[in-house]
Formats: structure tokens, C-alpha cells, sequence
């Protein structure tokens, strides 16, 4: 990847109106069957030319062909019962009907594997898939039968690991997990978290991320981090465990948040995914907002290992606002680019 400062999206992008009601989290699709795995790819193809429009540099699927960040790969295995549901309460936040654990989970075939080939044959840039980490994959589920987030966690790290391979295998770039919860349980962060998490990267060489946030704009989200304070220092926990770790980039985020700057110092040697794009007001960034917070980063981060990015995924967004975000972003890298470069 020769580009300086090379421009991402976390995860996900809005999905066309044709395809599941816009601007919803998690919403239903419009189609079934054969239409719909034939309007999944044709979305993907668009999420493809809407990142490569707006100058977006390492291309990912938007999450186009998943109705959820987490169940969706879940739905594929083996040992979890989507008609038992119970009630947890989701990250400590808000509670949420979800499916139950109720034997041994495996992965019976591959989940992403044709969906990330279509991806690969669609741009020559560089690819990036996302998966769900351990520990919030474990968060988003009734455990009946391990009776211990642990274990649970350790099983489902040797199926992500299997997932990843052939993902790598299947021209991957960078495979990237989502772990939401390593700013929530950070007692388990340290005792099992950062190991179940480099188990799900064993053997790879494909790079890897992890990417924490502090979640979707919505007012779960958003009435938890109006109890965190001024700072937001969550990341001071877990920073030093992944330096430390063999992880190669740690996704954050950054604009409009309360996290203090200085904390990427703790990732000095990592390659630090940085969102540059609030995902939680519709408010167009400017490209000068953008590189200011560029700017700020570069006290703590070498320029080549900082990768602007979005702070969480797009998906509740208006295909126009998400657009507009996104061409925000590149110009503000450009901007910041071009000062480098003289």
C-alpha cells in the first residue's frame, strides 16, 4: 500500500432503498431469494463505485450483503438457536432480544468468502472485509450451553481464524474485527480479550485490525457517552495491551468525540485507523475540519501509519449525506498529503 494517508471506511454504508428500508439500523430486506442475492451483490458493486468516486483509497463491501455487523455471521453457524431468544442487556447499554447458544459452535462452510471474491474482482485497489470480534459476538448472544464468556469467546476466535484464512485466501488485504466491547468490559479486555482476539488473527498475513468505538449514533449509544465525562479515556485501558500485541492497526474514534489525542501515543509502532468523520450527526465535515484533525493526530502517529477513516459505519445515514461524508474525508487527506509532501 504505497498511498500516504490512505482513506478507509470502518464498515458499513447506507443500503439502496430497493434493498432494505434506508436510513434504519438492522433493517429488513425488501427482497427474497434470488432477487435478493442477486440485489445484495448488485449493492456491493455500488458500494464499490461510491468509495472509488470519493477518492476513498482501501475499498471495503459496506457491509451491503449483512443485515447485522454481528448475527449475520452468526446465522451461519452451527449450535446457536435463532428461534430461542432471551433478553440480555447488550454492552451494559440497552437490552436487546437475542438468539441462544445451545450446543457447540461451528462454522459448517464459509460465510463471506464469495461475497469478499466479488469485492476482489470488482476494483484493483486494496480490499478490506470486516468481521465480529470474539468478545462482542459473545455480548450479542444468550449463552445456554458454554455458561462461560470465555470459553465461548475461545470458540468462537478458532472460527473466526477459519473465516479469515479463507478470506486472505481469497485476495483480502486486510481483514479487519469489530470489538465494540473493549470499551465497555475492560477487566475481560486484559484477562482473555487481546489473547482471543490474536487467536482469531493466528497465522495470517494478510494485515490485521481491530476496530473499537463507542457505537452507532443512536441514543443508547449516545446517552451512555453523555455519562463518560469530559475525556473519554476508555482507550488508556486498552492501547497498551494491543501495542504490545501482534495486531498490525487499531481503528478509533476520534471526531467530535471526547477522546484525548495524546492517547495514540500509546500505540506508537501500530498502524492507528483514525476517524476523521463523526457518525453520529449528519453534519457535513469540511475538508479543512478533516485535516485539522489529521494534523492533530500526526503529534502521536508517524504520517506513514495514520489511515483516515470514519469513526463507525455509515449505515444509518442517507446515501447522500454518507456521499458527502466520504468525499469530506478524501479532500481532507489530500489536503494534509499535499502540506506533507512539501
Amino acid at each position: 500500500m504505497q498511498t500516504l494517508l490512505p482513506t478507509s471506511i470502518v464498515g458499513s454504508l447506507p443500503k439502496p432503498s430497493w434493498l432494505a428500508q434506508p436510513e434504519t439500523l438492522w433493517s429488513p430486506w425488501r427482497l427474497e431469494g434470488d432477487e435478493l442475492l442477486e440485489g445484495k451483490r448488485d449493492a456491493l458493486r455500488l458500494a464499490v463505485q461510491e468509495q472509488s468516486r470519493n477518492g476513498i483509497d482501501i475499498i471495503g463491501d459496506g457491509e451491503q450483503t449483512r443485515q447485522h455487523f454481528v448475527t449475520t455471521f452468526i446465522e451461519h453457524l452451527s449450535g446457536v438457536d435463532f428461534e430461542r431468544r432471551e433478553t440480555v442487556r447488550i454492552r451494559d447499554r440497552y437490552d436487546a432480544s437475542v438468539p441462544t447458544v445451545v450446543g457447540a459452535v461451528r462454522r459448517e462452510r464459509p460465510v463471506f468468502v464469495d461475497d469478499a471474491k466479488l469485492l476482489r474482482a470488482t476494483t484493483d485497489r486494496p480490499i478490506k472485509w470486516t468481521l465480529p470480534g470474539p468478545m462482542t459476538m459473545v455480548d450479542t448472544l444468550y449463552d445456554a450451553h458454554y455458561q462461560s464468556r470465555e470459553k465461548l469467546a475461545w470458540e468462537f476466535a478458532t472460527i473466526l481464524n477459519q473465516e479469515a484464512r479463507e478470506l486472505e485466501a481469497a485476495g483480502v488485504d486486510i481483514i479487519q474485527f469489530d470489538e465494540p466491547a473493549f470499551n465497555v468490559f475492560l477487566d475481560e479486555v486484559r484477562d482473555w480479550g487481546i489473547a482471543a482476539l490474536e487467536r482469531a488473527t493466528e497465522g495470517l498475513r494478510a494485515e490485521t485490525a481491530v476496530h473499537i468505538c463507542y457505537g452507532y449514533g443512536i441514543k443508547a449509544n449516545n446517552d451512555w457517552k453523555a455519562t463518560l465525562g469530559s475525556q473519554w479515556r476508555q482507550y488508556e485501558e486498552t492501547f497498551p495491551l494491543l501495542q504490545q500485541s501482534g495486531i498490525d492497526i487499531v481503528s478509533l474514534e476520534c471526531q467530535n468525540s471526547h477522546v484525548p489525542m495524546e492517547l495514540i501515543e500509546l500505540l506508537r509502532g501500530k498502524k492507528v485507523m483514525l476517524g476523521a468523520i463523526d457518525v453520529a450527526r449528519e453534519t457535513i465535515e469540511t475538508p479543512e475540519e478533516v485535516a485539522d484533525t489529521l494534523r492533530r493526530a500526526l503529534e502521536f502517529v508517524d504520517a506513514d501509519k495514520l489511515l483516515p477513516s470514519t469513526n463507525c459505519g455509515m449505515a444509518p445515514f442517507a446515501r447522500s449525506i454518507a456521499s458527502a461524508k466520504l468525499s469530506a474525508l478524501s479532500a481532507g487527506a489530500d489536503i494534509v498529503r499535499e502540506e506533507l509532501g512539501r
